[in-house]
């Protein structure tokens, strides 16, 4: 089966943002202007595409990235769309490593919020191209130029807007072309499909020919004939414009602004345009590069149907009726339903089954898939999230993902003996779905922990093993993911020497110690051969790294340590692998112990937006809880407080901020960094615990 849509006219591409900023309304109108529903559905009466999952529809936030694909000006757009729950940050990360451009979008009121910043830098960090779209364009008190101030100042963006909106809140009619020069009104009659093109109102003559410069004048910056247009100021054709911006954004230079109100159903058009004209294709994409599993040597995949096939897994999923999906982004070549693939990062082969293409929940078969299609595989057996499949004969093993640490634990155990058999197996499905959910036994207590990124996670976790999986399951009270760390330098020595009549054990090994704030772990060699042989050193700081599982103080990870294998010594004959691993797991943990230890607990960055009347409350209970308050910033009717709090302290603090405001403030909370626990609380969350630092 031949490709239907060439490469170049491919876009693949996420809508991402703050949660509430309406990224899944705007999701359901250009579904349905591009003809794939008939019927728009709506995030408050839960009649959504996209939010399909029945906890979606009942609390109104999206969970989980829905994949659709839709048809416009004869380009194929395959949208990923995301969370903006903190909470569910991983699905945003697995999303964005996949993807070519991405629509940002803000609440015109609102503007650049708390997630819309982690998004951001995100995006930052795998280098994709943005559009902008100024939501919610209807609602009182909304600022158009307010939201593309704050993404200068607080994304560091350089923001050029390219429509400029007629009106606002109540009076918000249409918006102004900067490029065309032209103004757009949407007919309500008909959901916004049809639209009238006149002539810029006279009062915003000026603002517009002001802005129009502007945006010249950014593009002149990159583009020479814009610029020698700009200089003898003669007129700049429309074609020239889209070139030069299409040549900025893809650069990561400019990103164009487009305003609109998708509930309204205003501005989705013309967005959509922007997505076809600007964005790239899979075709200006870099080549992916990576090692070949076997031989090490670097390779190089580009974006083509010719080249060996390649591509990543960036998402699995239990699906109640055809079983395990695996997500793939296909970066090169091309492969056929019941053909194998390398899965290059465990080095075992795959079959594909069959090869779906999603919407949301519903699928469609697929015979063959091509460079730049986002599918998904049914029959993979050994594939897990950030693994490479590849040509069996061209192997090559892409860049993975890394995802953050889990910050909150609650013990679970299964309500009935029949329960007990199932809860393992869908623990396990849950693991293998989301990589920031982590299942343990404590060894201490004999409970299975569940750890997650934050309570709402959790809770919904469970949910599902419920409903979906007809498990029963009874929750503890939340744990803190605390960590240990050292607070002064140490020298320690560790010895193992065991003699049994044959050959022995031998192992001698001399640490130094030495906090490392924010650094994680870090390993030194400076001994010479002399002490330590060479191929002892690897299997050195293999027992640091297990030593560091558990701390002295309440056996919590090690983190932010320095380590240097300063001496040592060896016995030809006795000296061993599992001598020096244990030899240097001792060292280290005597180490720790004597090197004033110290208790860290995880620290959230919150933001809590509010009626004025209830300020005062809410900064005395946040004190309360430890908080420290960052500021206050005045948004429209409401205030917003920033303030950084100990997660320990912010257990139940849903609850608690509607209480405290009649249900009328809401607040964002995400991981900001690790703390030390001031001494006078160390008894209290350690329990008994003597001579501590």
């Amino acid at each position: 089966m031949a490709r239907k849509y060439p490469l170049e006219k491919t876009r693949n591409i996420g809508i991402a943002a703050h949660i509430d900023a309406g990224k899944t309304t705007l999701t359901e109108r250009v579904l349905y202007y591009t003809g794939k529903v008939h019927r728009m559905g709506e995030v408050h009466e839960g009649s959504t595409v996209m939010d399909w999952m029945d906890q979606e529809r009942e609390r109104g936030i999206t969970i989980t990235s829905a994949a659709t694909t839709c048809f416009w000006d004869e380009h194929q757009i395959n949208i990923i769309d995301t969370p903006g729950h903190v909470d569910f940050t991983a699905e945003v990360e697995r999303s964005l490593r996949v993807l070519d451009g991405v629509i940002a979008l803000f609440c015109g009121v609102g503007g650049v919020e708390p997630q819309s910043e982690t998004v951001w830098r995100q995006a930052n960090r795998y280098h994709i191209p943005r559009l902008a779209f100024v939501n919610k364009m209807d609602r009182v008190g909304s600022d158009f130029a307010n939201v593309v101030k704050m993404m200068h100042e607080r994304l560091g963006a350089n923001a050029i807007p390219v429509q400029l909106p007629i009106g606002s809140g109540e009076t918000f009619e249409g918006l102004a072309d900067l490029i065309s020069m032209k103004a757009f009104y949407y007919d309500n009659e008909s959901l916004g499909t049809t639209f009238t093109e006149r002539e810029i109102p006279a009062e915003m003559a000026d603002a517009c020919s002001e802005a129009r410069e502007q945006l010249l004048g950014a593009l002149a910056d990159y583009d020479e004939e814009i610029l020698h247009h700009v200089v003898d100021g003669s007129d700049v054709a429309e074609e020239n414009i889209h070139a030069a911006l299409r040549k900025a954004v893809n650069k990561l230079k400019i990103v164009p602004v487009f305003c609109g109100s998708a509930f309204k159903n205003k501005g989705v058009q013309r967005l959509l345009d922007g997505v076809v004209r600007y964005l790239p294709n899979p075709m200006d994409i870099p080549a992916v590069k990576g090692p070949n599993p076997f031989t090490h040597k670097d390779e190089e995949r580009p974006p083509s149907d010719e080249a060996p096939f390649s591509a990543l897994v960036f998402k699995v999923m239990t699906d109640p009726y055809v079983g395990r999906l695996h997500y793939l982004r296909v970066y090169s070549g091309g492969l056929s339903a019941g053909q194998q693939a390398l899965n290059a990062t465990n080095k075992k082969k795959e079959r594909f089954g069959r090869v779906l293409r999603l919407h949301a929940n519903k699928r469609e078969e697929l015979t063959e898939i091509f460079t730049g299609d986002i599918v998904a595989v049914v029959g993979l057996k050994h594939s897990a999230t950030g693994d490479t499949l590849s040509d069996v004969k061209h192997p090559v093993q892409l860049e993975t993902m890394e995802f953050p640490e889990p910050v909150i634990s609650v013990a679970i155990e299964p309500k009935t003996k029949a329960d007990e058999d199932k809860l393992n197996m869908v623990l396990n499905k849950l693991s293998e779905e989301d990589p920031t959910f982590r299942v343990r036994l404590d060894k201490e207590t004999g409970q299975t922990l569940i750890s997650g990124m934050g309570e709402l996670h959790l809770e919904i976790l469970v949910t599902r093993m419920l409903r979906e999986f007809k498990v029963g399951a009874s929750v503890g009270k939340p744990q803190v993911a605390y960590k240990e760390t050292i607070t002064m330098p140490y020298r320690s020595e560790g010895k193992f020497i065991r003699q049994s009549g044959g050959k022995g054990l031998y192992g001698h090994v001399v640490l130094e110690l030495e906090p490392a704030p924010g650094e994680g772990f870090l390993f030194e060699n400076k001994v010479s051969n002399a002490s330590v042989p060479k191929q002892f050193v690897s299997y050195v700081e293999i027992g640091i790294k297990e030593s560091m599982s558990s701390g002295p103080l309440g056996g919590y990870p090690v983190i932010d340590v320095k380590v240097a294998l300063v001496d040592g010594s060896y016995h030809d004959v006795d000296s061993t692998d599992l001598a020096y691993r244990i030899a240097a797991s001792k060292a280290f943990f005597d180490g720790v112990k004597k090197a004033k230890p110290a208790l860290l607990e995880p620290v959230m960055d919150v933001e809590v937006v509010l009626p004025s009347d209830y300020v005062g409350d809410v900064i005395n209970d946040m004190n309360m809880r430890r908080g420290k308050i960052g500021g206050m910033n005045h948004r429209v009717n409401d205030q917003v407080l920033s303030a950084t709090a100990p997660l320990s302290g912010m257990f139940g603090y849903a609850t608690n901020l509607r209480s405290l405001t009649q249900g009328r403030a809401i607040y964002t909370m995400e991981f900001s960094h690790y703390e030390r626990v001031p001494q006078e609380m160390l008894a209290e969350k350690l329990g008994h615990v003597k001579g501590l630092a």
